[in-house]
């Protein structure tokens, strides 16, 4: 029984398009999107496996040498990487396996742009330098805008040659899947030189090409910064803690459960015995109350006593404790107006005449309007006034 004839290059590779296309604007955690890409997965072996054996690409040949028909086979490493990516994994070893595993096809797909001379030694050292080692945050922001920009003006330039070949999306989301697959030829096309395409289709068409291969060329490198630092929080991440069987939770649970609440399991001491083992585990029910009879009844009558704290005096007493303690300031108002003051209390003490009294006060007085005297002598009246002069 014959087998079928392997589906030509073009016709196999814009299946794998389409499905990665499709797979992409779905979540990657559904079995639909795995699906396709495991299926995916599988046509790009084959696929690499059959430039490979067809020789396409050389080394020893120039970039003028490659057709332009041959020209997007090109990108099966960074669509291989790009399809990869999107599988689920559910474990840190296997997730580390499959990002060095897809930089591993980046970087087969960047050195395969170099050696061809795709890029221009600008474009290489551009998109060389890995923002995340680069310490200056100014300098690292700085990086960041060039290849954005660099990136954003390859996707402009070719948005203008699809639409001078008026193919413009049929749908929203065309994705960098669907750009490829525009490039690709019919099947019904011839392959050779004597194509009824005239140059000047073909030449828009290698244009196109040469610019999607540096808008992946760009994003290469940034993925591979990306994976860097994703591959550094994997290796430095701590280990998952071993699995452990449901019976076997279950079971530990029910143990401490029953080890917390369950005092009644130990045994039973006669004669009391200790309240708590060596571990401090309740050996036996006990109530905590002080030891003293009179202690206990003063619990109990407080125990439907009131919430709050209940006052210790009245205000009276509090008053007479503050004025007692000098904490209340007694005089003044209309009854201080009729009582004399300092000075005229001296005068009229001094006017007792022939009494101790009356002459100690005297003198009181008299040296008081002494000093009165001399502080007028030494302090004119007007002395002190400036004139507000400072």
């Amino acid at each position: 029984m014959s087998t079928a004839p392997p589906a030509p290059l073009p016709v196999l590779y814009a299946k794998v398009l389409a499905k990665a296309s499709k797979a992409s604007n779905i979540p990657t955690i559904d079995d639909e999107t795995q699906e396709l890409v495991r299926d995916a997965l599988s046509d790009l072996i084959r696929l690499s496996s059959r430039v490979a054996n067809l020789s396409l690409f050389s080394p020893n040949e120039t970039l003028e040498d490659i057709s332009t028909r041959d020209l997007v086979y090109l990108s099966v490493p960074y669509i291989r990487a790009e399809v990869q990516n999107r599988l689920r994994t559910t474990d840190r070893d296997e997730r580390m396996t499959n990002l060095m595993q897809i930089q591993s096809h980046l970087r087969t797909y960047i050195y395969s742009l170099e050696t061809f001379d795709i890029v221009s030694e600008t474009e290489r050292v551009l998109y060389a330098q890995q923002p995340s080692s680069i310490k200056d945050a100014a300098k690292r922001r700085e990086v960041k805008i060039k290849q954005y920009k660099a990136e954003q003006d390859l996707r402009t330039r070719i948005e203008v040659i699809r639409k001078r070949r008026r193919q413009l999306a049929p749908k929203e989301t065309f994705n960098d899947f669907d750009l490829a697959a525009s490039l690709l030829p019919s099947p019904g096309t011839p392959s050779d030189d004597d194509s009824e395409e005239d140059s000047e289709t073909d030449d828009i068409l290698r244009e196109t090409t040469l610019l999607l291969l540096k808008l992946y060329y760009a994003q290469a490198y940034s993925q591979c910064d990306s994976m860097d630092q994703e591959l550094e929080l994997l290796r430095n991440a701590p280990p998952p803690p071993p699995p452990e069987s449901p019976t076997d939770k279950r079971q530990n649970m029910t143990k401490e459960q029953e080890d917390l609440w369950k005092i009644e399991t130990a045994p039973r001491l006669p004669g009391g015995g200790p309240l708590l083992d060596s571990t401090g585990k309740p050996l036996r029910p006990f109530t905590i109350l002080p030891a003293g009879a009179s202690d206990r009844a003063r619990l109990q009558a407080q125990v439907f006593g009131p919430g709050h704290r209940l006052p210790t005096m009245s205000i009276d007493e509090y008053l007479d404790i503050e004025r007692q303690r000098g904490g209340i300031i007694s005089g003044g108002g209309p009854q201080s107006e009729s009582k004399p003051t300092s000075s005229e209390q001296l005068a009229m003490d001094s006017e007792m005449d022939g009494t101790v009294f009356g002459e100690t006060n005297a003198e009181e007085k008299r040296q008081k309007d002494e000093e009165w005297a001399q502080y007028k002598d030494t302090h004119p009246r007007g002395a002190g006034n400036l004139m507000n002069r400072g």
